[in-house]
């Protein structure tokens, strides 16, 4: 068994740089709930939930059986050559699960920019319209659309040119351009912008979707307020615009509902999902409205690993573990115990601007003397490294870094999680000792 430096040279002499380390020389072995066991047999307790992939968890045993199970039966034969039945059961399932305003289609890809980039062509196909209107701070895949939607220009350095008939808009952020402004005349100024690109960036009748997260993932974990959410969906059923609520990171549980839209009390015309859908396995999916999913004409969506056997597999006993253990009010629980220890850290610590999120999906923004104009990104980093010296393992996020989120499994115990933030808590007042020193 290889040493994390050994592993590490030889990822260095064998993988392209281009592959980011994002959490440093970090190395895995193992992995159990929120438990990491590294290389060299040091246990990590994991706040970072393969970038919210896990949670249900690492390895849950139901979800290992189920694909143990399938793969002994079938392990690919293509949704577009045979029907099988645990394609079919995820999207009755999928179809249940997230009602649409009525009777709803999925249809089963391999990620979240896959999912992004079918329901933009599902769109494009029932509205016969071709531009998409997006966000800043959006992050929505690294394929040539999810690329050209995404905002983070790190992303995509040197990548272009990019796909054309993209418009971006302001992202409704409340701390960084609420200018002292009431919510609800902040929210209706937002609104507002939209409109006027409607006659200044691209005509309505030109406008396929908007396509938003509901919550901001990769950037900063920003909800957007619900009466933004609420306007934004009568614009759109005013203009014959669909909505697409991009819910890769923010679904299934991590905001305490399945669907972070949910809170807002309103339905968009399709969405795309993958990470915790499949519980580690590679799976992706879009829901829509049945008759806007049937909208597409056939061969069109879809791919030859879509829907794999053993990521249907995964993602219905992950599906059915969620709905077992409740693990909508377990996130719930954990965003409020996070959710109140950073607010306590906040008032210790003036490098702390913002602390916000829905459900378990908390982060903490950290900017110089709390304005929004100087963020801190290497205080960031310096105080994510005394994590990793101390085996927690958390993610930075934010086109600047300078934002620290939680991402943990819902079912990490009281203990580990007690844990985790006692060790953030000290690295933060470490670091920002010292930078006032």
């Amino acid at each position: 068994m290889p040493t994390t430096s050994q592993l590490i040279a030889r990822r260095k002499a064998a993988v392209p740089r281009g592959v980011g380390m994002f959490a440093g020389e970090v190395s895995v072995a193992d992995a159990s709930g929120a438990t990491l066991t590294d290389a060299d047999g040091k246990q990590w307790i994991d706040l970072s939930g393969g970038i919210g992939v896990v949670n249900a968890g690492h390895c849950t045993a139901e979800v290992v059986r189920a694909i143990q199970e399938q793969a002994a039966k079938l392990l690919h034969i293509c949704i577009h050559v045979a029907t099988y039945e645990p394609y079919v059961a995820l999207c009755e399932k999928l179809n249940s699960l997230l009602p649409h305003g009525g009777p709803a289609k999925t249809m089963l890809v391999n990620s979240g920019a896959e999912a992004v980039e079918n329901a933009i062509k599902i769109a494009r196909q029932a509205t016969g319209r071709s531009a998409v209107i997006c966000y800043t701070g959006a992050f929505h895949g690294r394929t040539m659309m999810g690329m050209s939607l995404t905002s983070k220009t790190g992303y995509k350095a040197g990548c272009g040119p990019y796909a054309p008939e993209i418009y971006r808009l302001p992202f409704p952020s409340y701390f960084h351009h609420g200018d002292g402004l009431p919510m609800s005349r902040f929210v209706e100024r937002e609104l507002q912008r939209l409109r006027d690109a409607f006659l200044s960036y691209v005509p309505k009748n030109q406008v396929a979707a908007v396509i938003l997260e509901p919550v901001l993932g990769e950037g900063g974990f920003v909800p957007a307020p619900a009466g933004y959410l609420q306007g934004l969906r009568k614009i759109c059923d005013e203009n014959g615009v669909l909505l697409i609520c991009d819910e890769v990171q923010s679904g299934f549980c991590r905001t305490g509902r399945w669907a972070a839209y949910e809170h807002a009390g309103i339905v968009p015309d399709l969405s795309t999902w993958a990470k915790s859908l499949g519980a580690g396995m590679p799976i992706g999916a879009v829901v829509g409205k049945a008759e806007v999913m049937d909208a597409a004409a056939p061969g069109t969506i879809g791919g030859t690993y879509g829907g794999n056997p053993l990521a249907c597999a995964a993602a219905l006993a992950a599906i059915g573990y969620m709905e077992s253990n409740n693990l909508n009010a377990r996130a719930a629980e954990i965003g409020e115990r996070v959710g109140r220890r950073f607010e306590t850290l906040k008032k210790k610590c003036s490098l702390i601007a913002d602390v916000r999120g829905l459900g378990a999906m908390i982060a903490m923004e950290f900017c110089q003397d709390r304005d929004p104009s100087r963020p801190a990104g290497p205080a960031v980093t310096a105080i994510l490294e005394r994590c990793r010296e101390r085996n927690v393992l958390v993610l930075p996020a934010g086109a600047h870094g300078n934002i620290i989120r939680v991402l943990s499994p819902l079912v990490i115990e009281d203990g580990q999680l007690n844990h985790a933030l006692d060790v953030i808590e000290s690295s933060v007042m470490a670091v920002a000792a010292g930078a006032a020193a």
